[in-house]
């Protein structure tokens, strides 16, 4: 890490296309923290006692953002980044422009794009069983997951991002390309 600099790496990309798989590479390779957008949400549906299945996320967040301000996420979470004593910390699940907008204040951001063809990613879907309506799946119901208001701004978040990952390969192929990313952030 740069001296005396904590790094922020947030992650980019549609469903499946390899976050949570990087920030969990870099959890045990570099001691990297992960703080998730997710978490507050996952934490507001237990205890309204609902699933936390993608749409009830996509709705608390939207509503939030509704009844507060568009940037509440990304206020939660540079906090989080701030007091957080980790030199490295990643987050997973960067999707709406407004929840960069505090974290591109630090001078240690850095946007990175993950990509995977929507075969791959579908594939990796129905296995990983991350949210309980994954396993059950069909492609056609994934297509549509694609077009929740918090998915269709993916690919315009990614277009800011300042490093792209390939990541139509296996895992060592991935963890080649991070490697060599930490190399440069590192420098």
């Amino acid at each position: 890490m740069p001296e005396n600099k904590k790094v922020i790496l947030g992650l980019v990309g549609e469903i499946a296309s390899g976050k949570d798989t990087m920030a969990a590479y870099l959890k045990k390779k570099y001691n990297s923290e992960t703080i998730s957008f997710s978490t507050p949400i996952r934490k507001i549906l237990d205890i309204l006692r609902l699933p936390q299945t993608r749409e009830n996320m996509v709705k608390i967040g939207s509503e939030m953002r509704k009844a507060f301000n568009k940037t509440v996420w990304g206020k939660v979470i540079a906090e989080e980044c701030e007091i957080n004593p980790s030199d490295l910390i990643t987050l997973p699940n960067v999707r709406i422009e407004y929840d960069i907008v505090y974290l591109k204040k630090m001078s240690n951001f850095f946007l990175i794009n993950i990509e995977a063809a929507p075969e791959i990613r579908y594939q990796r879907l129905i296995r990983r069983n991350q949210n309980p309506d994954d396993a059950t799946k069909t492609w056609k119901q994934f297509l549509e997951d694609g077009k929740l208001p918090t998915e269709i701004t993916i690919r315009k978040v990614a277009k800011m991002a300042q490093y792209e990952l390939d990541n139509n390969g296996g895992f060592e192929e991935l963890y080649r390309q991070v490697d060599e990313l930490m190399g440069k952030i590192n420098k």
